[in-house]
């Protein structure tokens, strides 16, 4: 049988898995909401931020089946996971969450998957 250092150490070990179970859990089920900023020029790489407007124009990537829309004079980067999951045309009002990083010197929203794009109804462009 164990000893007692042995019977705590493992309890500990099972209370701290229960402990980050939970927590993954409760995370998953807020979402990222709470924990995205809205963008400004000052948003620096790395940041989980919201990006609202409307898609003033969409370009295909000629490899790997990408979209990069443009929003707000941002360019918004949809990997291919992404685009074959959400249907977005130009004119469409939407909400994006996603990570910000800097590509060929210019800021861009880089979103990770289909769940951080919204299209907002009413409110035309």
């Amino acid at each position: 049988m164990f000893e007692r250092q042995e019977r705590v150490a493992i309890l500990l070990l099972v209370g701290v898995a229960i402990v980050v179970i939970v927590a993954h859990f409760v995370l998953a089920g807020v979402g990222k909401q709470p924990f995205a900023r809205p963008f400004t020029d000052s948003s620096s790489d790395g940041e989980l931020v919201l990006v609202e407007g409307c898609i003033d124009q969409i370009t295909l990537t000629k490899s790997g089946g990408h979209m990069i829309a443009g929003v707000n004079n941002l360019s918004v980067f949809l990997p291919t996971n992404v685009v074959r999951a959400v249907s977005l045309q130009k004119g469409d009002r939407i909400s994006v969450y996603g990570i910000v990083q800097t590509y060929r010197g210019k800021k861009e929203i880089v979103v990770s998957s289909p769940e951080d794009v919204r299209i907002l109804s009413g409110g035309s462009c």
